[in-house]
């Protein structure tokens, strides 16, 4: 986290933002309850691609800021039921993807609780499907809440895990170590949760047979997103502008084209035969 953070508040009138684009074809809306990321000077931080919109970083550096959006749970709560029947009507179902654009689970959720008080408002509401994206071991911390949450609702936690490398030359550290986020992922995996392990994007693998296997034991399925056409781009231009790609080339020659990702998926699926994605956060992976 830096030091130069700049942490804010907000009230924000409308949590649910109804999807458009790629996102649309996984869940009919999106919440974030921060805007911004305090992980964002960390490696995840360097291949993030919300920190190519400007509409959300309104000119401030990735990593720089965040502000807490303290009034989440309530509009949820105002808002829920009629977003569900509108989603009902014009999706398949009220589903919801938190979060699109931010960190779910930072350090600052001890001190501002918005998302688990966004959780605990689903579990009044819950939708049909919520898919919890995050970076952070700390989601293992509301093991409880979860599992309630998952007799509600269609509930798959998606935990980013990129690379196996404790640090990569050139490239800042890891918010969290590999380690501790396999932890936290078999811990939610053991408890009955469906688990996905999300390499978003796809990072240079030390020893790929043991990162899957440990994949595997975690969870249910494994998401391997490379940044070319991931990252909102046909070609990955806007991620070829930042240090990522040399950096990962330093590291392993080849890694920042798409042929190292359907390589990385050929030995994934040695270990998750029927749970190997390569096209997004999509699917209907069960335990």
């Amino acid at each position: 986290m830096p030091s130069s953070l700049q942490l804010s508040e907000a009230s924000i009138r409308q949590v649910l933002t109804r999807t458009s684009g790629y996102l649309a074809t996984i869940t009919s809306h999106s919440l974030n309850p921060y805007r911004g990321c305090s992980l964002g000077s960390s490696l995840c931080g360097v291949g993030c691609y919300v920190q190519h919109n400007p509409w959300l970083t309104r000119g401030d550096a990735w990593g720089s800021f965040l502000e807490a959006r303290t009034n989440a749970a309530d509009s949820y709560r105002r808002h829920a039921e009629r977003e569900a029947r509108w989603a009902r009507r014009h999706r398949d179902a009220f589903s919801i993807f938190l979060a699109s654009s931010t960190e779910p689970f930072p350090p600052q959720e001890r001190r501002y609780g918005v998302t688990e008080s966004v959780l605990e408002a689903m579990l009044e509401q819950p939708p049909d499907e919520l898919v919890l994206q995050t970076h952070s071991p700390a989601v293992a911390r509301h093991l409880e809440l979860l599992q309630h949450l998952a007799q509600r609702c269609r509930l798959r936690v998606h935990l980013s895990i990129e690379s196996d490398h404790p640090r990569l030359p050139g490239l800042p550290p890891p918010a969290s170590p590999p380690a501790a986020r396999f932890r936290a992922a078999r811990a939610l995996h053991d408890a009955g949760l469906t688990v996905v392990i999300t390499a978003a994007p796809l990072l240079p693998l030390q020893d790929p047979h043991a990162f899957f296997a440990q994949c595997a034991e975690s969870a249910s399925a494994v998401v391997l997103d490379h940044f070319i056409g991931g990252d909102g781009s046909a070609t990955g231009q806007r991620t070829l502008r930042t240090q990522l790609p040399a950096a990962m080339e330093a590291v392993r020659p080849g890694s920042s084209q798409l042929a190292y990702r359907d390589e990385m998926a050929e030995i994934a699926r040695q270990h998750l035969p029927t749970g190997v994605g390569g096209a997004g956060f999509g699917g209907e992976w069960t335990r």
